[in-house]
């Protein structure tokens, strides 16, 4: 530290305490960052990397951004998942006796934004904080400190279970202590994409007593005291704003692991990953950014009580009835700011005069929509109107005293109003008066003295001056004006009464803006205190908003409003992909039925590629969804179980983070559903068994079929182009076959796009490859193979020329190793036998193994 200079020496000690984050180091007008900051901030922000003086032989490097706009800088860096760390001056220049004192008064970090562009409006900025128990048991707490809305709760289960909660809330940022395994934070970062943090106090404390007045839990106190303290110890400032926490348990909702949202493009496209093509991008009509965000909480967890699920399909209900009440009711939503994100700025001291007045026109609204939602005379909307809390009192105190245009600083007046402030009417009045004075005497002396040319000015070094042109000096009495400053072509005089004013003016206008400045805090402070009155009424906003959303998306569409069964009958007439639909649109889309009772458990639905047996399968389990978080659905009629949980194996993708092949991909989330499910989940598997050869798949395929089917009881929607399980509707009580039917004209496939019962009669793959334009002798040669394999005639070597004709039966062809033989022995015909014997429909995956491995040694012998 020795060889570093005092300002240096003064950098490095603060660096060392945080030394995961860019140290952001106030000096002067810019934040400076030094050594492996600069160099990488200079990359990561692209701009210029320079080097100082720092007492040592060689150079320190350096960049620097203006503190004016730092902001933009900072989010560049927190977007890219870095932290930084704000190192302000905390001492006046002028009275510091050496290197002026410096803190750090905030850590920004991904999970702790509270503004900025990149912070999506519709969307939550979760920080969380977990704790492992055991192996199967997590503590898990979170908070959006933009809005303060906070939870808890237990996890029990395998880490699989931590992760699908902390994607499913789209942390930032997870909290943990020094000693949680390193493994699992692994597993975090990559399975969730979030910054890892530590903290490893997690005591109680009084000033945190309000804010955990609901958790009695020992183990979920835990993680929710560890978030604390790392916002306490980060942040530096009030947390007021933060709600009490709320306790809930994932069996109160839908389970919807994280492989199947993403397979069921819930919020986020598969392709994209963006909202667009999303359940999310078709029923997001919200008017606020309150009622976005609440609309993709409620698509992550929907609901598994049917009193709630009527309670919010009532509301639609009503809604869809009353339509003009319903476009009036959007147009003053429209105008309703986001309430809880501005009492977050509030009480973290972020909030301007802009907030205020954006606050004050919010509230402004309440009153209407009170009346509008009491108009429709229904028990329901008449109890939120109710509920809804307008803050007369807040909305008189800033109609009084905010102006309705200020400026975004706070700190250089013309935020209050004339008339709200006593002692600053008068500052202002002697600011004005005084300037009023200043015109009046140029014009006095202009006629006084006959220079035309004669001004009063102003400058902050010398004050007011009254200037005189050189060529005009001559013609000033003497002794009338006393000389202050003589420039090149001009001369500056002052008069005793032009010093007093100065006096006057410059203190008004001073005292004014500092005056401007405390009434603008005392304010602020009072609506802090109105708070949670706040945050209770965008809750209810936000709720009104996404009922509005479902109604307007409802009618749009023409969905039906879902009953729920009380037999765990599923029926469905017409009915539609939503999302599917709103793209091609209505006229295109060929509607489908699903009906699905006691004796009709599994559906194995067979048919060609392209033909639509995905999108069928996924248009099943995005109804129950709409239905379970309240929605209308897209179908002429639906009567639906509800689902406790949906499990989804649709498309194929290596997981080449973790090295796992398309097939274990495939073995796991089949593996995830058959360990989990229960007789009222919902279970959607495509095409299991793909990635592995042919007999293996087809096994597999089967003994999952079974397997479901005896064991677990759940709805299930099988698709396959093995045509050989077919054959399992004989042998298994509740599974029926169902095929999406295709035509053959004129040599050419047309998909009809229409679910049939039954099985397909066939798969028609070439057809499919016509279709993608492969080459037409690649076509013909592969007819060619299909009629060869359906005949039993093909063999292992491509053909030639000259060919030895091969005799004997047509089993008989094919050689089990080595080159094809002409003839067959006497051993290779009795193994042949016993093949034929064998009913591989009826083995599972070990069995046929252990067959194929004796049959082998048979060979070898």
């Amino acid at each position: 530290m020795r060889q570093y200079t005092p300002m240096i020496q003064q950098y490095l000690r603060v660096k060392a305490e945080y030394d995961d984050a860019f140290l952001f180091f106030r000096l002067g007008d810019f934040y400076e960052l030094f050594f492996e900051d600069a160099v990488k901030a200079s990359q990561e922000l692209e701009i210029t990397l320079t080097s100082r003086d720092g007492g040592s032989e060689e150079k320190i490097p350096m960049c620097g951004v203006p503190h004016h706009s730092a902001a933009g800088y900072i989010e560049q860096l927190i977007q890219k998942g870095y932290k930084v760390a704000i190192c302000e001056q905390t001492e006046d220049p002028k009275q510091a006796k050496g290197v002026v004192k410096r803190e750090v008064v905030q850590l920004i970090t991904p999970g702790t934004m509270m503004d900025g562009s990149k912070l999506a409006a519709k969307e939550n900025n979760f920080i969380a904080a977990i704790d492992c128990f055991n192996e199967e048991t997590f503590g898990l707490a979170y908070t959006d400190l933009s809005t303060g809305e906070s939870k808890v709760t237990l996890l029990e289960g395998n880490q699989d279970i931590l992760f699908d909660e902390l994607a499913t809330i789209g942390a930032k940022e997870v909290i943990a202590s020094q000693g949680v395994i390193k493994q699992l934070l692994k597993g975090i970062e990559e399975r969730c994409q979030a910054v890892i943090s530590y903290e490893d106090q997690c005591h109680f404390s009084d000033e945190f007593q309000s804010v955990l007045d609901n958790v009695q839990d020992e183990k979920m106190n835990i993680p929710a005291l560890r978030l604390l303290h790392y916002l306490k110890r980060t942040q530096k400032r009030s947390l007021d704003h933060l709600q009490p926490f709320s306790i809930y348990e994932n069996s109160q909702f839908m389970k919807i692991d994280f492989f199947s949202k993403r397979n069921l493009e819930l919020t986020e496209s598969i392709r994209g990953k963006d909202k667009r093509g999303t359940l999310l991008w078709l029923l997001d009509e919200t008017a606020t950014a309150m009622g976005g965000r609440l609309l993709r909480q409620w698509l992550d967890r929907p609901l598994i009580q049917k009193k709630a699920i009527e309670k919010r399909l009532h509301l639609v209900d009503i809604f869809m009835n009353h339509y003009f009440e319903r476009l009036d009711l959007c147009e003053l939503l429209k105008s309703v700011y986001d309430l809880e994100r501005l009492a977050g700025r509030v009480a973290f001291g972020n909030a301007n005069a802009r907030d205020l007045i954006q606050l004050k026109k919010s509230l402004m609204q309440i009153p209407a929509i009170r009346e509008l939602l009491a108009s429709i005379k229904d028990e329901a909307t008449n109890r939120i109107s109710e509920n809804l809390d307008p803050c007369e009192e807040l909305t008189d105190l800033l109609e009084r005293s905010i102006v309705d245009n200020p400026p975004i600083s706070v700190k250089e007046g013309g935020m209050i109003k004339d008339g709200y402030h006593e002692e600053l009417d008068k500052y202002r009045d002697a600011s004005r008066n005084g300037k009023d004075w200043i015109a009046a005497l140029e014009k006095e002396e202009r006629e006084k003295t006959g220079i035309k040319s004669l001004k009063v000015g102003y400058n902050r070094v010398f004050g007011y001056f009254i200037e005189v042109t050189r060529a005009n000096v001559k013609f000033l009495e003497e002794g009338r004006y006393e000389r202050k400053q003589t420039l090149a072509n001009a001369e500056r005089f002052i008069t005793p009464e032009l010093k007093e004013k100065e006096a006057l003016i410059l203190q008004a206008d001073e005292r004014s803006i500092e005056l401007e400045y405390e009434i603008f805090l005392e304010i602020r402070k009072t609506v802090k205190t109105y708070i949670p009155r706040l945050q209770k009424t965008a809750k209810i906003i936000s709720e009104i908003d996404v009922y509005q959303s479902f109604a307007a998306v409802s009618e749009t569409r023409h969905y039906t409003r879902p009953s729920i069964s009380a037999d765990r009958k599923l029926t469905i007439e017409d009915g539609r992909h939503p999302v599917v639909e709103k793209v091609i649109g209505s006229q295109g889309y060929v509607p489908n039925d699903c009906y699905m009772d006691e004796k009709r458990e599994m559906l194995l639905i067979t048919g060609p590629n392209m033909s639509g047996k995905s999108t069928y399968m996924r248009q099943i389990a995005l109804t129950a969804i709409m239905a379970q978080i309240g929605c209308f659905v897209p179908a002429e009629k639906a009567d639906l179980p509800i689902f406790d949980q949906i499990f989804t194996r649709i498309g194929a993708a290596d997981d080449l983070i973790s090295g796992q092949s398309t097939f274990m991909v495939e073995m796991l989330e089949a593996k995830n559903a058959i360990s989990n499910a229960t007789k009222d989940s919902l279970i959607l598997f495509d095409e299991i068994g793909r990635g592995t050869s042919t007999y293996d798949g087809m096994a597999l395929a089967q003994a999952i079929i079974e397997h479901i089917h005896e064991k677990i009881g759940a709805k299930t929607l099988f698709s396959t182009h093995y045509h050989e399980l077919t054959s399992l509707e004989e042998k298994l009580l509740r599974l029926k076959n169902i095929h999406v039917s295709a035509v053959e004209q004129e040599g050419k496939l047309v998909f009809l796009h229409k679910v049939k019962n039954g099985p397909a009669d066939k798969s028609y793959g070439i057809h499919v490859a016509e279709l993608a334009a492969l080459p037409k002798e690649l076509i013909e040669r592969a007819e060619e193979i299909l009629a060869e394999l359906e005949n039993g005639q093909l063999r292992h070597a491509a053909p030639k020329k000259e060919e030895t004709k091969i005799t004997g039966h047509d089993h008989e062809q094919l050689a089990f190793f080595g080159e094809p033989k002409a003839t067959l022995d006497s051993r290779e015909k009795k193994v042949l036998k016993e093949i034929q014997s064998i009913n591989l429909l009826e083995m599972n995956p070990l069995q046929a193994l252990n067959t194929l491995f004796s049959l082998q040694k048979k060979l070898k012998k």
